[in-house]
């Protein structure tokens, strides 16, 4: 075997060893935060509970912890998202400048910010049209029993998927300044951006009538635009870079 080789593959081990050890440590966060959030877990219940207006059916004697931890597991995503962000950044930190590290680490309170405003519009603007249409849908026929688990599992989705995809602009914002990814190829595939966020949105929209799917599409919509304005002002800086 060559000294290349040899270098190839003790980089390599380096570079899954760092990932085990970056991958433990966000394990290790998520679980002090899941612990951390215990402390106000019931009120959380209760406060997500509340748009329902009156207790949910258990149909298991378990049901009721699983879904206890299970809105402890997304309260403590939540607290610790910024470390685990930061361990996923660092992890390409050593392949890169001392300027793009700098914009990696700026953008992690964006990153954080814009995920808390993506939770935040689910649950003040989705959520509410959302339940009242699955609540008066066909009431004379159906009566609305809903169980703890699909209504838990329902809010507890729909409130991590869409706080994740308002962190686009950052994303591209930051893939750009990397010169992965410019606005020429954001344009160009703009169709298949649109389909894609058509698809996104039927995943995650609760209903499958025409209003809620809009109020999904149409921000997603907006916040690619807002990612193609941000990657025109980052990419030239990441193409001058590389002509030096």
């Amino acid at each position: 075997m060559s000294g290349d080789e040899d270098l190839t593959q003790l980089t390599l081990l380096e570079h899954l060893e760092d990932l085990r050890a970056r991958l433990v440590r966000a394990i290790a966060a998520l679980m002090l935060g899941v612990v951390a959030s215990i402390v106000f877990t019931e009120q959380l219940l209760e406060y997500l509970i509340s748009p329902y207006g009156k207790e949910l059916q258990v149909l298991g004697p378990t049901e009721s912890v699983v879904m206890y931890f299970r809105v402890a597991l997304l309260a403590g995503a939540i607290l610790v998202i910024p470390y685990i962000t930061l361990q996923l950044f660092l992890f390409v930190a050593p392949g890169l400048t001392r300027k793009e590290k700098r914009t990696i680490y700026l953008a992690l309170p964006a990153t954080t910010g814009l995920f808390l405003v993506g939770v935040g519009f689910a649950w003040f603007i989705m959520v509410p049209t959302a339940l009242g249409f699955l609540r008066d849908f066909e009431s004379g026929i159906f009566r609305a029993e809903w169980t703890a688990e699909r209504y838990i599992a329902f809010l507890t989705s729909l409130l991590f998927w869409i706080g994740v995809s308002f962190e686009m602009p950052v994303v591209v914002y930051v893939l750009a300044r990397l010169g992965i990814i410019g606005p020429r190829v954001l344009i160009q595939n703009w169709r298949l951006a649109v389909v894609v966020i058509t698809i996104v949105a039927a995943l995650i929209t609760p209903t499958v009538d025409p209003f809620n799917m809009l109020l999904v599409i149409a921000p997603l919509l907006a916040l690619y635009a807002i990612s193609i304005g941000l990657a025109v002002i980052a990419y030239p800086r990441a193409s001058a870079r590389q002509r030096r």
